[in-house]
């Protein structure tokens, strides 16, 4: 059995390619992680629509995580990540040391789905969203 999304806003496609979906509203043009029927940017309504989510974007914020709750691998890079075509997301950052001097904001990053137990104890079965450096 493959495994499942961790998270709603996660979806496998019939092909087996996990992907993100969010939400467009027409009325002004923002774009949201997750489903959404009124907009949270203009609260309009009847104006959202259901999109695939870029798996590319830029790191937007971060922080070094040293300390949390048990069973969670530490340290690691909690990043807010800005989607390319809109959309903003947090996960972990993978494949880079978790050192000021070895990140870089606007850095391109890439979506990547692996194993929740990348993160966390107990998170076999389960499939999660991460970030890694473009380049």
């Amino acid at each position: 059995m493959a495994d499942q999304p961790v998270a709603p806003h996660t979806v496998i496609s019939t092909g087996g390619e996990p992907y993100l979906v969010g939400s467009h509203c027409s009325a002004c043009g923002e774009t949201h992680l997750g489903a959404f029927e009124n907009c949270p940017a203009c609260t309009a309504r009847g104006q959202m629509d259901e999109v695939r989510l870029s798996n590319q974007g830029t790191l937007y914020n971060y922080t070094i995580v040293y300390r949390s709750l048990p069973g969670v691998t530490v340290p690691f890079i909690s990043a807010v990540v800005d989607l390319d075509g809109g959309g903003t997301i947090r996960g972990n950052l993978l494949e880079v040391e978790p050192d000021p001097s070895k990140i870089a904001f606007d850095m391109p990053v890439k979506v990547v789905f692996r194993s929740a137990a990348d993160a966390v104890a107990g998170g076999e079965g389960y499939l999660a969203h991460f970030f890694v450096p473009a380049n």
